[in-house]
C-alpha cells in the first residue's frame, strides 16, 4: 500500500539491519497496560472523564535529560491537577513522550540560512543541523530512538510510581518561574486546598498512607504512528488475546497527512488493537468520518477510537458540527479531542513559525461550544508543550511579542507552549468543562 512521508533510506540492508534488530528487541509497553488506557477512554466516551494528551512537538536526542523529562511531567500533572480539581472529572493522563522523534513534513525541503537542504524530519530519521550530511535518513537511529524511549519510560514509571505525583508533593510541582505568575498563584491555592482536604480526611480516619492513588497515578505514552518499519518491528502478539499490540507506545495516532483509507498508515493501526487516534482537519468531511470509524472501529467498542480535531480557531465552529453528527447517526463511539495547535500555526515576521494563544483558546472555546449546542461531551485535549520557559508562541500570560520570539526559541518543529501559558490554558479550560454535564 502507499505510505506517506517516509524518508527516502539511502542503504536499505541497513535499514532492514536495524528493524530486524528491534524486532527482537523487548516491547516498550505493554498489551495489558493499553487495554487499561482503552477502558479509560471509554469512560471519556461516556463522558465520565476528560482527555489530557500533551507534551513536546518533537522530542530530541540531544536535549535529553532527567530533568526535561520530569518538567515536562510536571506540567502536565500541573494542567491535569487544575482540570480536575476544577472540573470534577477524572483527567486520563497521555503524553506526547517516549517515541515522539519523527515529524511529517509539508515539503521534502527546507531553505536553512539560504541553502535548500532536505526537511528535518525529527531525529529518528535525520538530524536538525543545517547540512547537507546532517539531512541524510540514518537507520540506526531508529536504535537510539528505541534506547531513548526506554530509558523515558523508566524515568516516568518511577516518577508517577515512587512518590513524585504523590498528592502531598503537589506544591512542588510548581516550577520557580511559574511560581511567581498569577497562574502559579492560582495553582498554590488548589495545592493549599488539597493539603487541607487531605488533613480533613485523615482526621476522619480515613489511612491516607495507604490509599494507592493519591500516591501514584497511572501516566500512558503516546506517539504519531510515522514512521512504519519502527512501528511494525514493535509490534507483538499478546499472548493473553492472540491479538496485535503496537508496543511502541500506550496509544498511537495517525496524523492529517497520511489518514488516507487506501494509505498504509490505516491500514496498519486497523489492525493493532491498542486504542488509536487519528488527526482530522478542516479538509474532511462528514463521510471522511463515517469511513475513517468504519475502518478503524467497525464493531464500534468505546475507547477504540479517538477523532483529534485540527480546524481552526475561525472554522471550528463551522466544520465540527456535522462531523460530530455523522458519527453520532452511525451510532459510533467516537471520543473528540480537540487539538488547538496545528491549524493556528502562522509566520512572524521574522520568518519563525509561531501560534498565537488567544488562537488556541478560541479553537478551545469554539469547540466547547459545538459540543454544548449538541449536547455532546468535549472528551479531550491535545497541545504541544514543554517544562521550559521558552518563548515560542505569542501572547497569553507571557504576553510575548514577535520581537521576543528570538530570546528562547528550541523547539526542533513547532512551536509550543510553555509552562505559564499550558497552566493559564488548563484553567480556562476547566472553567468551560464546569459547565459541560458530565455522563452524556
Amino acid at each position: 500500500m502507499p505510505a506517506a512521508q517516509q524518508p527516502e533510506w539511502p542503504d536499505r540492508d541497513r535499514l532492514k539491519r536495524a528493524e530486524a534488530e528491534l524486532a527482537t528487541m523487548p516491547p516498550l509497553v505493554f498489551a495489558g497496560e493499553a487495554r487499561r488506557l482503552s477502558s479509560a477512554l471509554s469512560r471519556a466516551v461516556e463522558g465520565r472523564a476528560f482527555l489530557l494528551q500533551a507534551g513536546d512537538c518533537a522530542e530530541s536526542f540531544t536535549d535529553f535529560t532527567a530533568d526535561t523529562i520530569r518538567d515536562r511531567l510536571k506540567v502536565i500533572l500541573q494542567m491535569a491537577i487544575v482540570l480536575t480539581y476544577g472540573a470534577g472529572v477524572p483527567v486520563i493522563k497521555v503524553g506526547r513522550i517516549a517515541g515522539q522523534f519523527a515529524k511529517p513534513r509539508s515539503s521534502a525541503t527546507e531553505v536553512v540560512g539560504g541553502v535548500e537542504l532536505d526537511a528535518f524530519r525529527g531525529h529518528m530519521v535525520n538530524d536538525d543541523a543545517p547540512l547537507a550530511q546532517a539531512r541524510v535518513p540514518d537507520p540506526s537511529r531508529l536504535i537510539t530512538a528505541y534506547n531513548q524511549s526506554a530509558s523515558t519510560l523508566n524515568l516516568l514509571r518511577a516518577f508517577t510510581k515512587g512518590g513524585f505525583a504523590d498528592l502531598a508533593q503537589v506544591h512542588s510541582w510548581n516550577q520557580q518561574f511559574v511560581a511567581a505568575s498569577s497562574q502559579g498563584q492560582r495553582f498554590e491555592a488548589i495545592a493549599s486546598e488539597i493539603d487541607r482536604a487531605l488533613k480533613f480526611m485523615a482526621a476522619c480516619g480515613i489511612d491516607t498512607d495507604t490509599e494507592a492513588n493519591l500516591h501514584q497515578v497511572e501516566f500512558w505514552t503516546s506517539h504519531e504512528a510515522l514512521i512504519l518499519g519502527y512501528e511494525e518491528a514493535l509490534t507483538r502478539l499478546d499472548s493473553l488475546t492472540g491479538d496485535y499490540y503496537d508496543c511502541s507506545a500506550h496509544l498511537v495516532w495517525v496524523g492529517e497527512r497520511t489518514r488516507q483509507l487506501d494509505g498504509a498508515h490505516i491500514d496498519f493501526v486497523s489492525g493493532i488493537h491498542n486504542p488509536i487516534g487519528c488527526k482530522v482537519g478542516p479538509d474532511a468531511s462528514p463521510q471522511d468520518v463515517l469511513e475513517l470509524c468504519d475502518r478503524l472501529n467497525p464493531h464500534r467498542v468505546p475507547g477504540r477510537l479517538a477523532l483529534i480535531t485540527r480546524l481552526g480557531a475561525s472554522k471550528v465552529e463551522t466544520l465540527l458540527p456535522p462531523l460530530i453528527e455523522a458519527a453520532r447517526s452511525e451510532e459510533h463511539p467516537v471520543l473528540w479531542v480537540c487539538d488547538p495547535m496545528h491549524a493556528n500555526t502562522i509566520t512572524s515576521a521574522g520568518g519563525r513559525k509561531t501560534r498565537r494563544f488567544e488562537d488556541v483558546l478560541a479553537e478551545v472555546s469554539g469547540y466547547f461550544s459545538v459540543h454544548r449546542r449538541l449536547r455532546s461531551w468535549p472528551g479531550g485535549l491535545h497541545i504541544e508543550l514543554t517544562g521550559d520557559d521558552v518563548t515560542e508562541c505569542l501572547g497569553g500570560v507571557t504576553d510575548f511579542g514577535e520581537d521576543d520570539l528570538h530570546l528562547r526559541y528550541t523547539t526542533t518543529c513547532d512551536p509550543r507552549l510553555n509552562a505559564r501559558q499550558a497552566i493559564d490554558l488548563a484553567f480556562q479550560v476547566a472553567d468551560l468543562l464546569r459547565r459541560e454535564p458530565a455522563g452524556q
